[in-house]
């Protein structure tokens, strides 16, 4: 039998729709804290949330992640879940705090679950290591009453690959470059509902990254600058980029990628030499644009970055500086 013309096309639009991503899921990323090592009271150190559906992941734990986190009345307990791009100290140093705040009774804690934690090879030790630190804490406070699961921390070890899929969410772990004697080190790509965000970690120019980003909605990506005339003079300066991505060559990634929209994050503004100023951050994009002409912003702490049809960006406050 014959479907007549009109209830034909509303059948082929229902299809189709049916294999687009509902209005509804959104893909959230928020920039808790976009600095590095410097301890800038406007960039606290590098950690990101994405929320997908009811998961809140959580990327690196540095400096002040469980501050930005409460800040945005988000209580540090529903957080279960964390993943290391790498074990330098700025990109770890808040998950005691998060974890063992995040357990107590307070209203911005009260985890009841154990704590997940993905990162590269150490990680598991790391956190067998901070039970033993913190033993006294966690006896105490056990005897005081808070379960006891909610203070248990089940690390893994990860590799490159998918390390992560539950209720619809695909977390990627890849392999970048964060120099000869810093590996592994990783980036994450993270796909819901035919969206997805890939978050370099600390990196240089890395095809690897360029590889797994491919057909990513929004890429956040590290970037380090100095001024010439450091780099004349500084071996160290010289050797602190080379771990690093130039404006210059993160444009070239933003090329190769063509996402809808790309992000700078963990921003390195170098100096080694208090004689020489570091360079300013609105030096960043006319570098940048010397290879890269697509939608790009600064990211700054408590950015948010909402990818559904569109890709929406909302800033907590006055730009930072």
């Amino acid at each position: 039998m014959l479907i007549p013309a009109f209830p034909r096309l509303l059948l082929w639009a229902l299809l189709l729709l049916s294999f687009l991503p509902a209005a509804g899921q959104t893909l959230k990323v928020t920039l808790l804290g976009t600095g590095a090592p410097i301890p800038n009271i406007e960039r606290f150190g590098p950690s990101i949330l994405v929320e997908a559906g009811p998961a809140k992941l959580l990327f690196d734990c540095g400096r002040g992640a469980s501050q930005r986190l409460w800040q945005l009345k988000i209580p540090l307990g529903t957080v279960n879940t964390v993943f290391f791009t790498h074990l330098h100290s700025d990109h770890v140093v808040g998950f005691a705090d998060l974890w063992l705040t995040g357990w107590l009774p307070g209203v911005y804690g009260r985890r009841a679950a154990p704590l997940r934690l993905f990162g590269p090879v150490g990680t598991r030790a790391m956190a067998a290591a901070l039970k033993q630190a913190y033993a006294w804490d966690l006896n105490v406070r056990t005897e005081q009453g808070p379960p006891p699961a909610g203070a248990t921390v089940a690390a893994t070890d990860i590799a490159q690959g998918v390390v992560y899929e539950q209720d619809g969410v695909k977390v990627t772990a890849f392999d970048v470059q964060h120099g000869e004697h810093l590996k592994p080190a990783f980036g994450y790509r993270i796909d819901y509902a035919g969206r997805a965000v890939v978050l370099s970690g600390d990196t240089g120019f890395s095809d690897n990254l360029i590889r797994f980003a491919q057909g990513a909605d929004v890429v956040v990506h590290e970037v380090a600058a100095a001024r010439p005339e450091l780099l004349r003079t500084s071996e160290t300066a010289r050797q602190i980029l080379s771990y690093h991505t130039q404006p210059e060559d993160a444009g070239r990634v933003f090329s190769h990628i063509k996402p809808r929209l790309a992000v700078y994050s963990h921003i390195v503004l170098l100096t080694t030499d208090p004689a020489i100023p570091p360079p300013a951050i609105q030096e960043l994009l006319p570098r940048t644009r010397s290879s890269y002409a697509g939608p790009l912003e600064i990211g700054e702490d408590l950015m948010t970055i909402e990818i559904s049809q569109e890709v929406t960006v909302r800033r907590f406050g006055p730009p930072s500086r």
